[in-house]
């Protein structure tokens, strides 16, 4: 009787365990639907809060806008870029800190700015209004 090499089966084996070894940090097709569906619906919301004119405030709008914002960041970041605690020795973690640093800093300063620019704007009068092009 003769042996056959057992080289391929090996081969074959260890393929098997390298892709199930690597796909174990990719998302699943329901994955990508759940994220799907949540940013869809963190995209409606504000828009329907802005459209709809649903509160009479404009900050608290506003507030509510950035906080969907920075919910959909983070749906982002764990169904799409596949980022947990687990994965990575914790890298992912610490990405996951720095993006809500940054996030926080550009909010905050384009908030600071916008509210300056409106508040030292010359104020404009009706008649101004009118003979502007």
């Amino acid at each position: 009787m003769s042996q056959q090499p057992k080289s391929h089966e090996s081969a074959s084996d260890t393929h098997h365990g390298h892709s199930l070894g690597h796909e174990a940090g990719h998302g699943s097709f329901k994955g990508y639907i759940t994220g799907f569906v949540l940013s869809v619906i963190l995209t409606a919301v504000p828009f329907w809060l802005v459209m709809g004119n649903v509160f009479d405030n404009p900050t608290l709008t506003a507030f509510f806008i950035m906080a969907f914002a920075v919910v959909q960041i983070v749906v982002h970041m764990i169904y799409f870029l596949h980022m947990n605690m687990e994965s990575e020795g914790g890298w992912t973690m610490m990405a996951l800190i720095f993006t809500i640093v940054i996030v926080a800093i550009a909010l905050s300063g384009s908030l600071w700015v916008m509210h300056h620019l409106n508040s030292n704007m010359m104020p404009m009068s009706p008649e101004m209004m009118r003979n502007m092009p």
